[in-house]
């Protein structure tokens, strides 16, 4: 799960030709973990706007590989990525409950929650919250027992969102001819 940016700068990469090779590979490699930092929040605010998630908990699950500046490499990248919580499981329900209600005679409880911020309420008709409080649970069989856990997406797969993918690519791509150019100006200006 990554988002891959590729990109031919056109004036800046015949710039970057006439650059000896330590200051060209400084200069890009310093570009590259701007942008993959800048990307990260980017990626938080999207996802945060997108899903009844904070900013926090995204950052929290994102990683960055920085890149390295070594000459003569023909390749420098930094990845920007998710990391699944607990073995790849969800967040529980109980993060997006909304509401609670009694309904019908019996006595059935209906759970209400909104996992997109945007999106419908939609309800867990039997679920019950357990676990003092921190869990949402539903019943699996006719009996008392046994319950299964309700989980659902994950930080991985809020990053993999098409709408939220794309409006971090966009920013990638606005941005990295701009910090490129301003650390081509800062590494040839120290020298």
């Amino acid at each position: 799960m990554r988002i891959e940016v590729q990109h031919n700068f056109g004036d800046i990469a015949k710039r970057l030709q006439q650059l000896q090779d330590d200051i060209r590979d400084k200069a890009v490699s310093r570009a590259l973990n701007k942008v993959a930092e800048g990307a990260r929040g980017r990626m938080a605010t999207e996802v945060s706007k997108e899903y009844r998630i904070t900013k926090r908990e995204v950052n929290e699950n994102l990683q960055t590989m920085r890149a390295s500046p070594k000459a003569g490499k023909a390749f420098m990248s930094a990845k920007l990525y998710a990391v699944p919580r607990k073995k790849g499981r969800g967040f529980n329900m109980i993060r997006f409950i909304t509401g609670q209600q009694v309904k019908g005679g019996w006595g059935k409880r209906q759970l209400k929650l909104q996992v997109k911020r945007s999106g419908f309420k939609s309800q867990i008709t039997g679920a019950f919250i357990g676990n003092q409080g921190r869990t949402v649970f539903v019943r699996t069989g006719k009996g008392r027992l046994p319950i299964k856990a309700v989980t659902t997406i994950d930080v991985p797969q809020m990053f993999n969102t098409r709408r939220v993918n794309a409006r971090v690519r966009d920013y990638i791509n606005e941005r990295m001819p701009i910090v490129l150019q301003q650390e081509i100006n800062f590494v040839t200006r120290k020298r």
